[in-house]
């Protein structure tokens, strides 16, 4: 008996209802620096570690209506905005962020894919914190977890682990962590909508304050998609505040607001366990039950 895979939206008095993706398979597939997943088929995003990089990152990362990218690379403004990623500046004296290579790379060592081909992929890295002239500071390893919840919301779950092999002094910066660059239509500056947890919107609202997630969506035609990152509450500085910006960027950044106000210190042999998920949506934050899936998020 063929399984028939069940992939439409409801439209019942404009509020956008997602059924369930019945027998979905997730594939990966590791192409030189590249691991390339799709979902049914459909290319959904990349996890590039190319040594040329100055970190791993995702890219594109394409919605699940329009098949576009809801992330941007980077541009002659902002180079160092590469779509989703992670990373920190300011690290021991090393940049791990902005762009130079020389200035620091977070250097992938070991990608690869732990499972795939059903309705679940699993990336696995350890990554080493590397710049000329200086010991590493930071190993970190990384499990990231891709499903595809329904027709209309991809999920990714990220487990990164930073460890400690000296130790750390980060002075404040803006540049830390978990961070993602949306792409320019979705942008508050070309009528997009970001909104916090708390219905804060835009960046004059949200810029510096704690909450456990933002989203951001905006119009494409006549559908409506975006993008949200959830803190979860095992996080340290768990809810982070934000640094956010209306033409597209957010990142809940607790380095640039440090517990003494100048300096975060980390102790050699001590570790950051972080978990962020990321979910990829049709319709706006309450079409796409954003408030829902971090309560549930939070008892997992």
């Amino acid at each position: 008996m063929k399984t028939i895979l069940i992939k439409c939206l409801l439209i019942a008095g404009g509020i956008i209802i997602a059924l369930p993706v019945k027998g979905v398979k997730i594939n990966a597939e590791k192409v030189g620096s590249k691991i390339n997943i799709t979902i049914d088929g459909k290319y959904f995003t990349s996890y590039i570690f190319s040594t040329d990089e100055k970190y791993p990152f995702f890219y594109p990362v394409n919605g699940p209506l329009s098949g576009g990218s809801v992330t941007s690379m980077r541009n002659a403004v902002y180079p160092h905005h590469t779509s989703l990623f992670f990373g920190c500046d300011m690290v021991n004296g090393g940049n791990y962020w902005q762009e130079g290579l020389e200035r620091g790379r977070i250097i992938s060592v070991n990608a690869r894919v732990e499972k795939e081909g059903g309705d679940t992929v699993i990336i696995t890295d350890e990554c080493i914190w590397s710049r000329p002239g200086a010991l590493s500071p930071i190993k970190d390893t990384r499990r990231i977890i891709i499903t595809a919840p329904s027709s209309s919301l991809t999920r990714i779950d990220f487990e990164i682990t930073m460890e400690m092999l000296m130790d750390v002094q980060i002075p404040k910066t803006n540049h830390s962590l978990f961070s993602a660059r949306m792409a320019a239509d979705l942008a508050v500056t070309n009528g997009g909508t970001m909104i916090n947890a708390e219905g804060a919107k835009s960046e004059k609202e949200t810029f510096g304050k704690n909450s456990a997630w933002i989203d951001f969506y905006g119009k494409r035609g006549t559908i409506t998609e975006g993008l949200a990152i959830l803190q979860h509450p095992s996080n340290p500085w768990f809810p982070s505040p934000w640094f956010t910006r209306d033409y597209g960027f957010m990142s809940p950044t607790p380095m640039y607001w440090p517990e003494n106000g100048e300096v975060t210190f980390l102790k050699k042999g001590s570790s950051l366990n972080l978990r962020y998920r990321v979910l990829v949506h049709a319709g706006n934050s309450d079409e796409a039950r954003i408030s829902e899936a971090f309560d549930k998020y939070s008892k997992e």
